[in-house]
């Protein structure tokens, strides 16, 4: 084993765990997990902790705000409040009115399931891409989270190693080739897992400098 499959060794031993798994999404490719996700990838984008986007997920998950349907009859104040719960104080106001028009906009154009907007995409990444930038609220990075988290349900996606996931790669000393990376994890690993790996490298450089001490 050379050093750089150490370093993805490690890092995936100490931090292989999805944002998905941490906020309590059990993701599956069905309606309401994958909604779930939607949120958290809302969630994650905003100039926020993460730890404070998990937070929040599962406090909106509490609250009963799981689905399409709920989050767009639930009023504004609820959703505020809930965000409020999770730690999302910041950004409360105008995210509780865009999962509200988020909602409304999945229940309207795709009955509430985001299954119909794989279909609609017809396998193109890119048009997943553009498709998911509809909702309100979610931009590029947005985007780029969701399909991160999504690709080991949707594999078309697969590998999906964004800008965010090849800065930690590249601050771990690894190449910035996709591919190369899912070969270094192993055909084992969840792509999703070693995305969600390599972004908390990247948003964490003690995290970069655990894996690269203890690969030696």
């Amino acid at each position: 084993m050379d050093r750089q499959e150490r370093v993805v060794r490690e890092l995936l031993e100490a931090h292989g765990r999805t944002y998905a798994d941490e906020a309590g999404i059990r993701l599956k490719d069905t309606p309401q997990p994958l909604y779930r996700l939607l949120v958290l990838a809302h969630l994650l984008s905003a100039r926020i902790r993460g730890s404070i986007a998990v937070a929040t997920a599962r406090a909106l998950h509490e609250a009963g705000l799981r689905d399409p349907r709920r989050m767009a009859q639930a009023d504004w104040q609820e959703r505020v409040d809930a965000l409020g719960r999770g730690g999302y104080r910041r950004y409360d106001e105008r995210t509780a009115t865009q999962l509200g028009e988020a909602a409304e906009l999945l229940n309207e154009r795709w009955g509430g399931d985001l299954r119909r907007l794989r279909r609609e995409a017809d396998g193109k990444v890119s048009e997943l891409r553009h498709l998911l930038q509809e909702f309100p609220g979610i931009g590029p990075a947005g985007a780029d989270i969701f399909l991160r988290e999504a690709q080991g349900v949707w594999p078309e996606a697969a590998p999906y190693l964004d800008a965010k996931a090849l800065q930690g790669a590249e601050r771990l000393k690894l190449p910035k080739d996709p591919d190369r990376l899912t070969e270094l994890a192993g055909r084992r690993t969840d792509p999703a897992v070693l995305a969600a790996a390599l972004v908390r490298a990247a948003v964490d450089k003690d995290v970069a400098e655990d894996a690269l001490r203890r690969a030696g």
